[in-house]
């Protein structure tokens, strides 16, 4: 049985988590941290999701309070607290599954570097269809590439607070690396204005954002006279949810490294 801590646990994705959890036969819900102040404190994780029952574990504000009481941490929260975190998990000896977007270069490796000595999952996004996109992204750009101009369009929630979101940057990330270019270098982050016409070796980013879009990604390689597009659309957290906690009852048999939803699934 994997004991597993949810931090943000009273946020939108942290009440689906506790859900996924308590729903998980091979995981249980061991602890929960939500901010100071917040009405949730102190409070039954069980109340906090909504789930009509008590599971006798009570949200506190810090991953310290929880420390000695779970294997994995699941973080969706920002960047700083998620750093932190990161930093805790590593000293105590605990896994850590992340799903916090909007992370910088330099954060990405102290992540890395933490990874020396702690178990550590970090993803964009923790959905099976999402994981399995990025592999045709893959086979698509290799065929298609070469010929065609490629864009990368997401819209999520109007709460949403990063932008491109971290799958879409992730998906720009694996085309560009098929087709052996630096994002960072060929990344072109929406159009105003008298742009000129398209260069051929770039690739798009535009994002839209509003209504309570859960998550929708569309790549697409439009050549003169056909274009093909890879779609991927969630309907529910849950589908992430479930992704975490799969993450997470994996990694507890991992030996400390950096991993990501791909080796979880075994692609």
């Amino acid at each position: 049985m994997t004991r597993i801590a949810i931090t943000g646990a009273a946020g939108r994705m942290g009440r689906v988590l506790i859900e996924a959890v308590h729903n998980d036969e091979q995981a249980t819900v061991a602890g929960a941290i939500v901010l100071a102040g917040d009405a949730m404190v102190g409070v039954d994780v069980g109340a906090i999701a909504g789930l009509g029952k008590t599971l006798d574990v009570i949200a506190v504000t810090s991953v310290e309070a929880a420390i000695d009481d779970f294997d994995v941490l699941i973080d969706f929260t920002s960047p700083e607290a998620t750093m932190a975190n990161v930093a805790l998990c590593q000293k105590h000896g605990k896994g850590i599954v992340i799903g916090t977007t909007g992370l910088t270069d330099l954060q990405k490796i102290e992540l890395k570097a933490a990874a020396s000595s702690t178990r550590i999952v970090f993803a964009p996004n923790y959905s099976v269809g999402v994981n399995l996109c990025l592999n045709l992204l893959r086979m698509a750009a290799s065929v298609m590439g070469e010929d065609s101009d490629i864009e990368v369009i997401e819209m999520h929630h109007r709460h949403k607070v990063d932008a491109p979101s971290g799958t879409a940057l992730r998906m720009g990330e694996v085309v560009a690396e098929t087709m052996g270019w630096d994002l960072n270098e060929v990344a072109c982050y929406g159009r105003e204005g008298q742009t000129g016409a398209r260069p051929h070796k770039q690739i798009g980013f535009e994002t839209i954002r509003g209504g309570d879009v859960v998550g929708d990604h569309t790549v697409m390689f439009a050549t003169d006279g056909e274009r093909v597009e890879v779609t991927h659309k969630a309907q529910s957290r849950m589908t992430f949810a479930k992704g975490a906690v799969r993450a997470a009852k994996w990694l507890t048999s991992q030996d400390a490294g950096l991993y990501d939803m791909q080796d979880v699934l075994g692609f």
